[in-house]
């Protein structure tokens, strides 16, 4: 009983339309019963808790205000859209977010007409609301859009390339910039800092208001005339503030810092801005993981914090039951410090992810050789570059999906002057619930035609560790190493490193029949099912790891070619591309004419579920493998 009264106003809001029914002194109410849904929820079905608790209050203040769908809010990322889901008719179906054909991880069209566009990686929001907004002043249609962003997602380049042009195109765009401080790790860089020094006078806001809006009636103001204005404007109160503001500098009319907890504050801010002509930014703090004191005093912990109890905030380990091999992104972090040691070349460089792929190890002993560049991996790749071209040694880690907007950097400042750099790819493959936005499905295909490039993928820790060892040997080039979200397969992962031959794979166990050929870790899987075949069929079946896709080891490639009729590729990447189009060119260019079947992900976007559902539903589990095999047989 006592829980239905605490959400006795949630309960009756299932859109938009219901929101602004409610009394505005009750808001505040309507928020609290966001949080306590959000923390019920995500305490047994995980996903993002502190960056949607960050923006309960102005979720509600948006929707409020907004006359959503017909107005448009494109948030930045979408990790913070849990509340936003919840107020746009998707309450019911909370329970299955994340999950295999539930609800998707974040925002996308193809759910909800709210969600305005596809939003899972950092900093796209300001150039796709500009493109929103000025449609609508060119259809002549009065229709508010309104960009969502972080102060971390603001340290991204996309990000200043909207910025720019918000400055230059005939638009009424809101930019709210929510800062916090934090992005998944703490934020970083000059912008950062800046943010935290910039302050406008409340007093001066509200004079402002009123002046403009009294010159706009008398029809004293017209667009022309408030640009001249706007810029006079701007630099007075650089000179009263004593400082100039980056974003009034480009003539865009900010606002605050205000209060981003206190939402009757921010319906009647936004109230007073949303009418007004011309781009506008509303700066406003929060607190990531808000309302919820465990995810307040570890943000970091609590981003995406697993399953935990919602009483005390203890996580539920999910290795309780027994001890677990170890995570990639720890083995990676580990080998990583134990090479530094050794190689005073040697320095960590990633994209606001230092504790995500493991790079924070390094950094709690070395930290002025880590660098932390905030949300921005061309810079990553291209920063990297300048340290390499004068000695050093930089392993640049970037998620996969995350590398795909670094791809012009590799090729232009890397490939081309064939510096020793290593790229290392972590969440290679499918990642399970983050979904199509986040899976590593691209790498491969897209980086397989760049000259000069090493290309490699572990099968375990073990070969993720000589891999690592052998990239860090001189002259090396540019040297690629993709791997896996999530544990490996040894718990005794601590190898004695060796060299590995670059551009050789290995036999993992010979045969007569058929020739598998895998590349990564889902030679694990493949080496489970070839035994269960070969126990249940008596056929003879070889396997290879290949170990790089660039260069290939030709020499199994023709030994293959000469001795199988029968040839099946297996990799955690698009088919199309990839491992199997490499072997598939080999054969016809050296005329060799096996049957070859390719196993990997579709030609389509593939939807967000566990690791294991996924690659059943893909046809590269174990069982897949198995009927592949037999077929082929056949």
């Amino acid at each position: 009983m006592e829980e239905k009264k605490q959400e006795s106003l949630l309960n009756s809001i299932q859109y938009p339309d219901d929101l602004r029914k409610v009394p505005l002194e009750q808001l505040p109410q309507v928020c609290q019963e966001l949080r306590h849904t959000i923390i019920k929820e995500l305490a047994d079905n995980p996903g993002h808790l502190g960056s949607s608790l960050g923006v309960v209050e102005l979720t509600v203040a948006l929707h409020y205000v907004l006359d959503t769908p017909e107005d448009r809010i494109v948030w930045d990322v979408g990790h913070q859209a849990y509340a936003h889901k919840i107020l746009t008719g998707r309450r019911e179906k909370f329970c299955t977010n994340r999950k295999l054909h539930g609800l998707r991880p974040f925002p996308s069209p193809d759910e909800s007409e709210y969600d305005t566009c596809t939003c899972g990686h950092a900093s796209n929001s300001i150039s796709i609301a500009l493109g929103m907004a000025v449609a609508a002043h060119m259809e002549g249609q009065k229709r508010h859009v309104v960009a969502v962003i972080g102060d971390g997602s603001m340290s991204g380049g996309l990000a200043f390339e909207g910025i720019n042009n918000v400055s230059e195109s005939e638009n009424d765009l809101l930019v709210v910039l929510n800062d916090n401080n934090m992005s998944i790790d703490h934020s970083v860089g000059g912008l950062k800092e800046y943010l935290h020094q910039l302050h406008t006078s409340k007093t001066y806001n509200d004079l402002r208001y009123k002046a403009a809006k009294q010159l706009l009636k008398w029809k004293i103001l017209n667009q022309e005339r408030s640009k001249i204005l706007l810029r006079f404007n701007n630099s007075v109160k650089s000179l009263l503030n004593r400082q100039q503001n980056m974003f009034e500098g480009m003539n865009i009319r900010y606002f605050g810092p205000i209060d981003g907890h206190n939402v009757v504050q921010l319906v009647q801010t936004l109230r007073q801005i949303i009418e007004m002509r011309g781009p506008k930014m509303l700066h406003i703090n929060t607190v990531k993981g808000k309302g919820y004191l465990p995810a307040e005093l570890n943000p970091l912990l609590f981003h995406a914090p697993g399953r935990f109890c919602p009483e005390t905030g203890k996580l539920i380990d999910p290795s309780s039951d027994g001890e677990m091999p170890p995570l990639y992104q720890d083995v990676f972090g580990e080998t990583l410090l134990e090479l530094a040691r050794v190689n005073k070349r040697i320095v960590g460089v990633t994209p606001a992810m230092p504790s995500g792929c493991g790079l924070c190890i390094m950094q709690a002993e070395m930290p002025d050789r880590c660098f932390d560049v905030g949300i921005a991996e061309g810079h990553a790749v291209t920063f990297s570059a300048g340290m390499a071209i004068d000695g050093m040694l930089p392993f640049c880690n970037i998620y996969s999906s995350f590398a795909q907007r670094a791809y012009d950097n590799v090729i232009h400042d890397v490939a081309i002057s064939h510096l020793s750099m290593v790229l290392c790819l972590d969440r290679a493959g499918l990642v399970g619930e983050d979904g199509p936005t986040h899976h590593g499905a691209f790498d491969l295909a897209a980086l397989r035609p760049i000259p000069g490039l090493t290309i490699s993928s572990p099968m375990d820790e073990h070969e993720l560790r000589n891999l690592m060892y052998t990239a860090q040997l001189e002259n090396k080039g540019p040297f690629v190493i993709r791997y896996p979200r999530g544990k490996g397969e040894h718990m005794d992962w601590r190898n004695e490193m060796e060299e590995v031959p670059v551009g050789k794979g290995r036999l993992i166990k010979n045969g007569k029949d058929v020739a598998v050929l895998t590349l990564g870790p889902l030679g694990n899987t493949a080496a489970q099912a070839i035994a269960e075949v070969e126990q249940e069929s008596g056929l003879s079946i070889a396997h290879y790891d290949m170990r790089f896709l660039r260069p290939i080891d030709e020499e199994i490639l023709a030994h293959v070619g000469r001795q199988f009729t029968r040839v099946i590729t297996l990799e955690d990447g698009v088919r199309n591309g990839g491992l199997g189009s490499a072997v598939v060119e080999y054969m016809a260019d050296h005329g060799y004419t096996p049957r070859i079947v390719r196993m990997g992900l579709p030609d389509h976007f593939v939807e967000h579920g566990t690791i294991a559902e996924l690659q059943q539903l893909c046809g590269i589990d174990a069982q897949s493998i198995k009927r592949t095999i037999l077929s082929v047989m056949a």
